[in-house]
């Protein structure tokens, strides 16, 4: 990944207190720095690499998950975009918990996991896939992350791909078929 001259930094559009820089070191903290939507995904301009660097865009997360399991996740998204020419995908963190772990001055709250889903295709050649990775270490293929939609939907409460011809998001969102994902 290409980083020289990226700063991470907080992002002065939310109201404070917000995460800062200092909040999340892994030296005191035990959490690294982890992009939800990853800054080589934003390699288009200058401004969206600089901007997946805010303090919004990050959560704690596990070292060795951030640099294995969850890198080789954003790996295969960018691959299946070069493929296809076009993916749409949300990520982000889940707290299972009511009072999650907190770390930092302004107590930023540590996920229990985090989710991935992707959509690729349209009309019946559309598909769609789901990924939960816990917020611990693991050496693990990542189809024994993979899940259906429906999956993470439920673990989430979030409804993705709503706009969608609501039998195509049925039926896609049921099925977890890692084979029409290959790497």
């Amino acid at each position: 990944h290409e980083r020289k001259g990226h700063k991470f930094y907080e992002d002065t559009d939310v109201p404070e207190p917000r995460a800062l820089y200092s909040d999340i070191r892994e030296s005191e903290c035990g959490y690294q720095r982890g992009h939800m939507c990853p800054a080589a995904d934003n390699k288009w301009s200058r401004q969206a690499q600089d901007e997946s660097f805010l303090m919004t865009n990050i959560c704690p997360q596990n070292g060795d998950l951030n640099g294995r399991d969850w890198k080789a996740l954003e790996d295969a998204c960018r691959t299946w975009a070069t493929r296809w020419g076009a993916v749409h995908i949300v990520c982000g963190p889940i707290y299972r918990r009511k009072r999650p772990r907190r770390v930092g001055a302004h107590r930023i709250a540590v996920p229990d996991a985090f989710f991935k889903v992707v959509l690729t295709g349209s009309g019946s050649d559309a598909r769609c896939i789901g990924f939960v990775y816990d917020n611990v270490a693991g050496h693990k293929p990542m189809a024994s992350y993979a899940c259906s939609v429906d999956d993470v939907e439920e673990r989430t409460g979030l409804d993705f791909f709503s706009a969608l011809p609501d039998d195509v998001e049925a039926a896609i969102e049921a099925r977890c078929d890692v084979d029409q994902w290959p790497v």
